[in-house]
Parts: C-alpha cells; sequence; structure tokens
C-alpha cells in the first residue's frame, strides 16, 4: 500500500482548507528547519492526519498511518545527514534500517520524535518494519522528516505478493532458543521480519502484506477458542471491523495462503458445533473454498499457493488439497499446493524457528522461480 506525492499533498491540502483553525494547539516540535519525507507504507492501514511544528514555528501536516496487521513497513528516500522519526507505538518492537542495514531496534517506544544524526551527506532511504504482534492494540506512524531540500520518493516495486494465515506465518515465536515459553517471551521472540513471508517477498524485492492472526483458522481457532477466525477478520483494516479494506493500488500477482493448523491440531470438546472430526472437515471445506473465492473475485489475475504442514498425520494437508481440488472442480486454473514438511517445530510453543523460515521460503522461492509466469498472472 502506498502514500505516494499526490495523495500527500492532496490530504495536505484538504486539512489545512478545513481543519487548521481546529489543530492541536501543541504538537510535537521538530528541531531546526525540516519537511515531510513522501512515505511508501507497507501493509494495511487507516489514513490519517497529524499536525507538526518545527522549532522555527511552521506547521507541517502529515497523513499517518495506524496500522495492526503484522508486518507493516515504512520506508522514505531523503538527501542530507540526518533523518527524524515520528510515531505512537506502545506495543510492539520496530527495526530501524538506513540504506539497508540494521540501525535501531525499538521496543515498545510509545509517543516519540527521534532524530537519526551523522548519516553522511547524499541519499539515504530510511525504513522501519514492524517485528512483534499484538492483537488489542493499534499503532500510528506519523511521518518521516528531513532538513529541507528536494522532494524524494521511492520507486513503486512491480512485484506484489500477500501472505494469509496464522502464527506460522506471522513469525510467532520463531527467534526463541526454547519451545517453553511465557507470553513476555512469546512476544519478544516473535520476529516477522524473519518469517518466510517477508524473506520471499524481499527475494523478488516485492511489495507484501501480512494478513496473518495467531491462533485463527478457517471455522475453528486453537483449541476452540472464540474469536474471529481469518476470513472473518480479512475483509477489514483493522480488528475492530469498522472499516473495509480497499486499495486499488494493492493488485498482488501471488497469494499465499497458509490455513488449517488451527482448525485440527487440537481435538474438538463438548459444546463446539461440529459434532464429529467429519462435520469439521466439511465446514472448513466449504468454507475455504469460498474464501479462495471471494478472494479470486478481488484479485482476478492473481496466482494462489495453498500450504500446510504434514501436522496431524497429514490431516492438514489432506484438507487443504481436497479444498484444492474442490476449487478446480469449480473452474479454479491459477492455483497450487506446496507443502510444508521436515520442520523442527522448535520455536516457542512448538512453532516454526527462523531456520524452518528460511527452509519454507527457499521452497516457496525455488517453487516460483520454476513457474515465472506467476509474475505475470498468466
Amino acid at each position: 500500500m502506498r502514500i505516494w506525492a499526490g495523495m500527500a499533498l492532496a490530504a495536505l491540502a484538504s486539512f489545512m482548507a478545513v481543519n487548521t483553525a481546529e489543530a492541536d494547539t501543541s504538537p510535537p516540535t521538530l528541531q531546526g528547519a525540516q519537511q515531510l519525507v513522501i512515505a511508501h507504507i507497507g501493509g494495511r492501514y487507516q489514513a490519517g492526519t497529524s499536525l507538526s511544528r518545527t522549532s522555527a514555528g511552521a506547521a507541517i501536516i502529515t497523513v499517518t498511518a495506524t496500522y495492526q496487521w503484522p508486518g507493516a513497513y515504512f520506508e522514505g528516500a531523503f538527501k542530507g545527514d540526518e533523518v527524524t522519526v515520528r510515531l505512537k507505538d506502545g506495543v510492539n518492537i520496530l527495526k530501524i534500517f538506513i540504506d539497508g542495514n540494521l540501525h535501531d531496534t525499538l521496543n515498545k517506544p510509545g509517543e516519540i520524535i527521534k532524530t537519526y544524526k551523522g548519516l553522511g551527506e547524499g541519499q539515504h532511504i530510511i525504513r522501519i518494519e514492524r517485528a512483534t504482534e499484538d492483537q488489542s492494540a493499534t499503532s500510528t506512524f506519523e511521518g518521516f522528516f528531513a532538513p529541507a531540500g528536494p522532494m524524494l520518493a521511492i520507486k513503486p516495486r512491480a512485484r506484489q505478493i500477500e501472505f494469509i494465515g496464522d502464527s506460522y506465518t506471522v513469525g510467532y515465536g520463531n527467534t526463541s532458543p526454547k519451545p517453553s515459553c511465557t507470553r513476555d517471551e512469546v512476544w519478544a521472540t516473535t520476529d516477522t521480519t524473519q518469517a518466510f513471508g517477508p524473506l520471499t517477498a524481499k527475494h523478488y524485492d516485492a511489495d507484501y502484506q501480512i494478513n496473518a492472526i495467531s491462533g485463527r483458522g478457517v471455522v475453528r481457532n486453537y483449541g476452540g477458542f472464540i474469536a474471529d477466525t481469518l476470513p472473518q477478520a480479512y475483509p477489514y483494516v483493522l480488528f475492530d471491523k469498522q472499516t473495509k479494506y480497499d486499495d486499488p493500488d494493492w493488485k498482488p500477482q501471488i497469494i499465499v495462503v497458509g490455513l488449517g493448523t488451527n482448525d485440527f491440531t487440537t481435538p474438538l470438546h463438548d459444546g463446539e458445533k461440529w459434532k464429529t472430526r467429519d462435520d469439521l472437515h466439511k465446514d472448513y471445506e466449504a468454507t475455504y473454498v469460498k474464501f479462495v473465492q471471494e478472494l479470486r473475485a478481488n484479485n482476478p489475475h492473481a496466482w494462489f499457493i495453498l500450504m500446510a504442514t504434514d501436522q496431524v498425520d497429514g490431516e492438514i494437508q489432506s484438507e487443504v488439497n481436497k479444498v484444492i481440488a474442490a476449487l478446480q472442480a469449480a473452474g479454479e486454473s491459477r492455483i497450487a499446493f506446496l507443502p510444508m514438511n521436515g520442520l523442527s517445530f522448535g520455536g516457542c510453543d512448538h512453532h516454526p524457528t527462523v531456520a524452518d523460515d528460511k527452509k519454507v521460503s527457499d521452497e516457496l522461492i525455488a517453487f516460483i522461480d520454476q513457474h515465472p509466469n506467476l509474475w505475470q498472472g498468466q
């Protein structure tokens, strides 16, 4: 998803024309002469506006991005020796990269304005990547700022790839050295930046979305707990389900889906709506088919790759293959299955490790390389 110059300037003009008189009378102060750096935003977000002032009193209106789905990232190109970041995020670990190198790590930074200096003259690229997952709170990116100079923009990427799934797609506890973790340890060792989705996307220099929620399934969540399933949450920008997601610039050529682990890895218990495993299978298959068909309606040229591990004695893979067969029988032709076998599951709560993520990414890259037409939607 992108905020480009036209969108940013249009929002700025609208905000200043209508809301300047109502703006915050004591906005955060940016030191020195600063200007807004045009941001390129990856992932779903809800756009808003914020007001900042330079130390000289000049007003700068920013188009902000409130995010909640995992894997969000923010990029900006600028010239000069320093760059300032403004954001509100009290729940995540954020990695700051400058010119491709990890420059800083922010741990639940809260509401901050932070300046990075001594970068050297010339053009630079700053990128923020969200590493952790939090299902209860939203956070907001409020802009990059740099000393006055020519306006620069990140060149749009030709390739887009979307990953839909559960904790395996999130990278839940993937950096943990042990499988037994406290809740805090799960949070601290989850690193979506090292999950198989971002690894694969970066290999192809593709923009990506990580539309995944730990613990959620197609029709049944882990252990049968009550919350939106992934298909129920998927249509919305945020988990509050107030705003439907709609971005005409997001047209992924490849959509990778990995769902079923939470539907099947725990036994059914009294009080659930499925009386037998066969009932669960039928509901899963029908709902998954419908979900992919809805994805197809919104992405007429995309290729679908459905993935599953060999857990539960192959039950998940068997069910996913039944889904693919049903879709193909209904006329779907641009779809394939890719197994996720041979994983160590040494991360928190027996989840994939970063080595497992690398293995999955390597296998996904090999499959895509064998079918280069996937990027052309053919």
